[in-house]
């Protein structure tokens, strides 16, 4: 599942925030290489909710430092 509420984030420990970032991370990558290689994403909403998700990461870990 792409999508992480503030709610979810707020309840994470700083290494588990971190390792949700780089499973998103990874899970981008691999959306814009199917992309990137002609196909149709199976999920069309999971592109901008990938990124969304991991916006709010990155601002819940600056605020928090």
């Amino acid at each position: 599942m792409s999508h992480v509420s503030n709610r979810d984030i707020s309840a994470m420990s700083t290494e588990a925030r971190e390792a949700r970032l780089l499973e998103l991370q990874e899970e981008l990558l691999q959306l814009r290489a199917e992309n990137a290689l002609g196909g149709t994403p199976s999920n069309m909403g999971a592109y901008k909710a990938t990124r969304r998700s991991i916006a709010r990461l990155k601002t819940h870990m600056n605020n928090n430092e």
